[in-house]
């Protein structure tokens, strides 16, 4: 690993001085590095296991960090160093939640969420997790959800042994559940692992998974593992208000996130996946 790391030193024109691991889930090495240029931080991972992550990664930070909203962390450099996929960034201080903390959260999703394009989808397929995740173009919310999200994960999920009954009335019924509006810029994987908090106590986003989705996946997401008080909701409200029974369709887009740990971490996912399933059915 020592190697890899100086050669993606010598490849971004930098004297790598030390390096430590982080925290970086079940996919990616993460090293913080201590260099002549300062503090920065890489993430590797296999090419060959994963190919493009970072290049979709680098296009989904970029285009998050063009809105303005959220701070988000500076590509340094990306690209191949031995047999390894790497995606350099600017390394953020952390420090603590500074007053009103989820208030500037909350009303930053929501300026974030009012980055719009004419159809759902993007312009690149990315990852969920460890998961390909596709992005083609659809002109309906509920379309781009069972097309690009839900079928994609069920169909991995019937390969492993799971959901071998019937969803034809599934799909059916829950097509007349999801509510159109335009397309909103999400995050995509908005759990509470997936933000920092800066020297300032401003917060940061990292790890997107974004596409123009229905901006409740995101609110959904953010209510599976906890981690989110009630306040950031409510001023999201404020600032741009969610359609009507917005609240009763959680479930539904929590079915994403949900069919997506069952494909990667196994059965203890299936009751809740079922239970959801058929609910709609």
């Amino acid at each position: 690993m020592e190697s890899i790391l100086h050669s993606i030193a010598a490849l971004n024109s930098f004297n790598l001085q030390s390096f430590q691991p982080m925290a970086g889930g079940d996919i990616n090495d993460v090293f913080l590095l201590q260099t002549n240029n300062g503090d920065l931080v890489v993430k590797l991972n296999s090419n060959d296991k994963y190919p493009s992550m970072f290049d979709t990664e680098k296009a989904g930070l970029e285009l998050l960090a063009s809105t303005g909203t959220f701070r988000i962390p500076k590509i340094i450099g990306y690209g191949l160093a031995e047999d390894h996929a790497y995606l350099l960034l600017e390394y953020i201080e952390a420090g603590a939640k500074k007053n009103k903390f989820w208030d500037e959260f909350g009303s930053q999703l929501a300026r974030l969420h009012l980055n719009s394009a004419d159809l759902y989808g993007w312009k690149h397929n990315n990852y969920i997790g460890s998961l390909f995740q596709a992005n083609s173009f659809y002109n309906l919310a509920s379309q781009f959800y069972i097309e690009n999200r839900l079928r994609p994960q069920i169909e991995l999920a019937r390969r492993q042994g799971y959901l071998e009954k019937d969803l034809t009335n599934f799909f059916k019924n829950i097509t007349h559940q999801i509510p159109q509006e335009a397309p909103a810029l999400i995050h995509g994987d908005l759990w509470s692992g997936n933000y920092l908090i800066d020297n300032t106590g401003a917060p940061v986003l990292i790890d997107p998974s974004v596409s123009y989705s229905h901006r409740e996946m995101d609110l959904a997401m953010m209510q599976l593992f906890g981690g989110f008080p009630a306040e950031v909701f409510k001023v999201y409200q404020e600032e741009f208000p969610l359609l009507p029974d917005w609240e009763e369709r959680i479930a539904l887009w929590q079915l994403y996130y949900l069919l997506v740990h069952l494909n990667i971490f196994g059965g203890g996912y299936l009751a809740r996946v079922e239970t959801i399933i058929s609910r709609y059915s």
